[in-house]
């Protein structure tokens, strides 16, 4: 796929926003289950470990919860099986770039590994507005959905 196709699809559908949003939505709500509570976790019970490994864990536990609660929503829709390898193929890009941007807000804003109540907004509109156009993109260009 090149640029130039890319940039050809049609960027100002409302219709799509609205769904790639309600996508990205949900998303979001299963990683950061599985990340914040991985931070708070270890904030909680002061385990001494890296900064850098807490992180890594919690982005390694906001996708498997955001994969467990997308199979989760498509098992009302389809079998159990072809819930769990839809939400792994179709999601990967979106969630590991989501876990990217929520972890590098917190490690600007409070040095890493911290939950505070004012960071956590930032961390939620970071995580949902880096993969939203990809998820707009995918509905436009493949006409898929992971919800």
């Amino acid at each position: 796929m090149s640029i130039q196709n890319t940039l050809l699809i049609n960027w100002s559908c409302n219709h799509t926003w609205l769904q790639a949003s309600k996508n990205t939505s949900w998303c979001l709500l299963g990683c950061c289950i599985g990340d914040f509570g991985t931070i708070a976790f270890f904030q909680i019970t002061e385990i001494a470990w890296p900064i850098l490994a807490i992180m890594s864990l919690a982005v390694v536990n906001g996708i498997l919860t955001s994969i467990a609660l997308e199979t989760f929503i498509l098992s009302r829709q389809m079998s159990f099986n072809l819930a769990f390898r839809t939400a792994i193929g179709m999601s990967i890009v979106s969630m590991i770039s989501m876990e990217a941007a929520m972890n590098a807000v917190d490690l600007v804003l409070t040095g890493g590994a911290k939950l505070t109540w004012w960071v956590i907004l930032p961390m939620l509109v970071a995580g949902f507005l880096t993969p939203w156009p990809y998820n707009y993109w995918r509905l436009k260009k493949y006409g898929v959905a992971c919800h």
